[in-house]
């Protein structure tokens, strides 16, 4: 009875998205939704792109072993993240009317970096786009009972048939529902298990070890190391991340976008602590759950929940995955259209190049599969999908938006020595996390390379 809920749900998204596609005429359209939306649409939409599966099956096995040092890089980085771009980036980025953040690098530092960053973004997405189809497969394989490779596909083929459609509308549309679906699921699961809990969720979370609530880590370097490079892999990582930009810049207006990024920070820290403190009960009253950190909360939910309260809270996981994956594969297949072939193919009419940016989603698509056949690890994928934009892409941004002195030259030199020196750290033995290490490098090397005799990039 389950299994044909959650196939009527998935139906449901497909209506969605096809419903979706009669608004979309012009490539405008497929990206940015006409440029259209308020503040509450952007914000709701990042929201329900940015919390993923690791939100539920991934963070809450890390709050149960380690305490709030194990959400620091999801909840904590994500609210860091963009309170930045909202404070920092959103309205000076805003105000070039640019399409993708590519476009921002071809304006400030010419074609060559354009393509060099596309090229770099469009890579990141493969493996965050993976851990949401291996979260659908093991979804499915729960729910369903198919194996995970054969969900992997089925799962994959249901985010590309709504989001190929209607582009940046349907994820729009669908997010919203989704959005909804999350909150009253998650609510519902939440109380269902507070009711068993011997005396309820307050004096459980009183009666956690000393420690479990700390925001700072021991007091030697390697501790300190650790705990600023989960800061970074999210909160630094993430801000060059073309899904917020394409969010951003399908506002009806600069203050609208700021507004919903803001909006969405607030929306992911406050609900991105439920499923933690669901997997907490959920240990309490399952402890035997706990050799399997990434079923934690769906197991407990088919062990101790009602038909009811199940159709909800897979609806709201099934909804969290759907929305993170169109999210996902819609930016990078943009960055191909607006900044790779584009470029190269300057007759397209606007009709082509929409068929092309379509193209590009299954494509997308297709790689991210490969990789999510390669690597299962929810987290993991999801975190190496950031450091790669934190070490390489963060310094040309952010020091091009804010110094009028940054060239071309320093664009170059911070992508290569931050990319370089976090691939050489991995590989050495160092008290001090990779992350810091390329960060710090590309910094440098940014502000370095500018200084070299040459010629100023446009401003």
């Amino acid at each position: 009875m389950l299994a044909w809920w959650i196939m009527l749900y998935l139906v449901g998204s497909l209506g969605v998205g096809a419903w979706a596609a009669r608004r979309v005429r012009t490539t405008e359209d497929y990206v940015l939704a006409g440029r259209s939306l308020s503040a509450p649409l952007v914000g709701v939409t990042l929201f329900a792109t940015w919390y993923g599966p690791e939100f539920i099956m991934g963070v809450p096995g890390y709050f149960v072993a380690e305490g709030v040092m194990g959400t620091i890089t999801d909840q904590f980085g994500t609210l860091l993240c963009l309170l930045l771009v909202a404070g920092l980036f959103a309205r000076r980025l805003y105000r070039l009317g640019i399409v993708t953040l590519s476009d921002y690098f071809r304006l400030r530092y010419g074609p060559r970096v354009e393509l060099a960053t596309s090229l770099i973004q469009v890579v990141s997405y493969f493996p965050w786009i993976a851990a949401q189809f291996v979260a659908l497969g093991y979804l499915f394989e729960l729910v369903v009972g198919i194996p995970v490779g054969q969900a992997i596909v089925l799962g994959a083929g249901i985010v590309v048939a709504y989001t190929y459609i209607g582009g940046m509308w349907a994820v729009t549309l669908t997010d919203l529902l989704q959005s909804v679906v999350i909150v009253v699921g998650l609510a519902w699961v939440a109380l269902s298990l507070g009711s068993a809990l011997p005396q309820g969720w307050v004096a459980l979370l009183d009666a956690q070890p000393t420690g479990f609530y700390d925001l700072l880590p021991a007091p030697n370097v390697s501790a300190w190391s650790d705990y600023l490079a989960m800061w970074m892999a999210f909160g630094l990582g993430a801000i060059p991340s073309q899904e917020i930009y394409q969010r951003l810049f399908a506002a009806r207006s600069g203050r609208a976008g700021q507004g919903g990024v803001l909006l969405a920070g607030l929306l992911l820290f406050a609900i991105g602590a439920v499923p933690s403190v669901i997997g907490l009960g959920a240990a309490t009253l399952y402890p035997e759950l706990l050799n399997n950190a990434q079923g934690l909360v769906p197991m407990a939910v088919l062990q101790h929940t009602g038909l009811p309260a199940q159709v909800l809270f897979f609806g709201a996981l099934i909804s969290a995955v759907l929305s993170t994956s169109s999210g996902a594969m819609l930016a990078p297949a943009t960055v191909i259209g607006e900044n790779l072939v584009r470029p190269r193919l300057p007759h397209l009419t606007d009709g082509q190049l929409l068929r092309w940016t379509r193209w590009s989603v299954v494509l997308v698509a297709l790689i991210a599969g490969v990789f999510a056949f390669n690597d299962r690890h929810i987290h993991g994928l999801v975190v190496d999908s950031a450091v790669l934009l934190l070490v390489c892409l963060l310094a040309p941004l952010t020091v091009g938006l804010y110094w009028k002195g940054a060239t071309r030259a320093g664009a170059w030199a911070a992508m290569v020595v931050g990319a370089g020196t976090w691939l050489l750290a991995r590989q050495l033995i160092s008290p001090i996390d990779p992350t810091i290490w390329g960060t710090a490098a590309s910094f440098l090397a940014m502000f370095v390379g500018s200084h070299w005799p040459h010629r100023r990039a446009v401003t």
